[in-house]
Formats: structure tokens, C-alpha cells, sequence
């Protein structure tokens, strides 16, 4: 197969990513207010971690420096890996049946669809991003974030970054055809989002996971999503172990697609819509 002909293959979900992209872009005001949200709720996460820290140094997992950096870098690209910002439009297609319309398209809704959830990530973080970064790396030490050791550190950060958004999407994307034989969809949605949260370590970072428990979570798909690139940047793992957990994304970028495609050849076989 030429590379034209592969061009030509994903030349219409490469539209779709880009209209989407567009799309996430305009929504400026809401980023705006986002940015306020998550500067708010970063300063009060450092908060409680220095007070743990300080009342009990010889317990604390990370260096406080390396937490205030994972901090301010996940609510920077909180976008890119929050697993609750699925689309309604996708969902609501499904339960009213409009979905019969995507089925007439000559396209792969499943491509679609990925390639939609990618752009509407990229465009959200792009536009929140830049200011929490800007004035992140200028607070007062200790809850300044810092600079990762390296810049070999640093591209293996973009590399995992990209593979833990990757990991992210691919999840909803389960959501996504797993909602073709729910009733209503709001049940998965919540289990999952709330799932995610914990395992994936927004709510609080892996290492302060008790020993057994975190080498069982850092097998599961949750941890190759924001885990991995945001304790890559500030230095917590490195070396042999990043590039163990980057084969974990991976692995579990190419499961998860797997299986979301399964699925939605044998939801695509018994779809039905009310009137037949």
C-alpha cells in the first residue's frame, strides 16, 4: 500500500479532526473560566501536600518539588486526560437513533469518533495550558513547578504525553460502544469516570498508593494515561521503569482499540432504532 493510498484512507478523518479542532477552539470564554477553576484547585492540592509533608517528611513518596511539578502539569492538560469530557452529541445519537444516519456515511464511526475526541482534547488544552504554565513556573518556591532534569526527559515526557492521551481516548472510546447495549448510558459513565479517577492518580498521585496496591494499579490502563508522563516530566521515574511504563501505553493503546473495534462490529450487527 503507497503512501497515497494511506493518505487517501484517513484523508476524511483528518477533516473531521481538523473541523473539531476548529470547533474546540472558539470556546474561549468557558477556557477562561476553566483556567480560574483549576489554578484554585492546584494551589489547594499543593496546600494539603505541604501540610502532609511537613508533618510527616519521611513518609512522603515524591520530593515535594517533583509533586508541585506533577500539580500544575496536570491541570494544565487536565483536557487532554480528564476520562468525564465525553461528548453528549455521541451519546444522544446513540439513544435516539440518529446514529442510523452515521451508519449510511461510506466512513468507520469508530475512526470518527477517535478522531473527534482527539481534537476536541488537543483544542481544550491548547487554549488552558500556556497561562497556567506561565505563571506556575514563577510562584515562590516551594510550590513553583520546576523544569524536567533533561531535555532527553523531556521528550520522552511529549512521547508519553501523547501515548497517555492516546490511552484516555481509546478508554472513552469503550464508553462510547459499550453504550450501544445500555438503556441509558449515565450509569457507565459515572462507574467509569469515577474509576478512572482514582486509578489514573488525579485524585492522588500513584506512589502514594500503599506498595502492593500500586504495582497492581500501574498494570492497569488506567495508569498508562496522565501517570506516566507527568511523573516522567518531574523526574520521578526515569530511566529503565519509563521505558517499561511507556510499553505499558503501548500495550494498552493497541488492547484498548482492539477491543472498542470488536465491540463495535457486533453492536453494528444488532443495532436497531425504533420504527425497525
Amino acid at each position: 500500500m503507497s503512501l497515497l493510498s494511506i493518505y487517501n484512507k484517513w484523508k476524511k478523518y483528518i477533516s473531521f479532526f481538523k473541523l473539531r479542532f476548529a470547533m474546540g477552539l472558539q470556546y474561549r470564554t468557558a477556557a477562561i473560566a476553566g483556567i480560574a477553576t483549576q489554578f484554585v484547585w492546584g494551589f489547594m492540592e499543593i496546600k494539603v501536600f505541604y501540610a502532609f509533608n511537613t508533618s510527616d517528611p519521611d513518609s512522603f513518596p515524591m520530593g515535594f518539588e517533583q509533586l508541585a511539578s506533577y500539580i500544575w502539569m496536570q491541570q494544565a492538560f487536565l483536557a487532554l486526560f480528564m476520562t468525564w469530557f465525553m461528548e453528549n452529541e455521541i451519546f444522544d445519537s446513540i439513544m435516539d437513533g440518529n446514529i442510523c444516519y452515521e451508519l449510511c456515511r461510506p466512513i468507520d464511526i469508530y475512526n470518527m469518533w477517535f478522531a473527534r475526541s482527539v481534537a476536541n482534547r488537543l483544542s481544550r488544552a491548547l487554549l488552558r495550558c500556556a497561562p497556567i504554565l506561565l505563571v506556575a513556573f514563577f510562584l515562590p518556591e516551594p510550590y513553583s513547578m520546576t523544569l524536567p532534569p533533561d531535555v532527553f526527559t523531556f521528550i520522552l515526557f511529549i512521547i508519553a504525553m501523547i501515548l497517555g492521551m492516546t490511552v484516555t481516548a481509546a478508554m472513552c472510546m469503550l464508553v462510547y460502544m459499550l453504550s450501544f447495549f445500555t438503556v441509558s448510558p449515565q450509569g457507565l459513565r459515572i462507574i467509569f469516570s469515577m474509576t478512572a479517577e482514582i486509578l489514573q492518580g488525579i485524585v492522588i498521585p500513584i506512589p502514594f498508593f500503599p506498595p502492593g496496591v500500586q504495582r497492581i494499579v500501574e498494570l492497569l490502563p488506567f495508569a498508562s494515561m496522565e501517570n506516566v508522563p507527568l511523573r516522567i516530566y518531574s523526574g520521578n521515574i526515569s530511566g529503565g521503569a519509563a521505558a517499561k511504563a511507556m510499553l505499558m501505553q503501548m500495550f494498552w493503546i493497541i488492547a484498548l482499540i482492539a477491543a472498542g473495534k470488536l465491540i463495535y462490529r457486533s453492536a453494528s450487527r444488532k443495532i436497531t432504532v425504533q420504527g425497525g
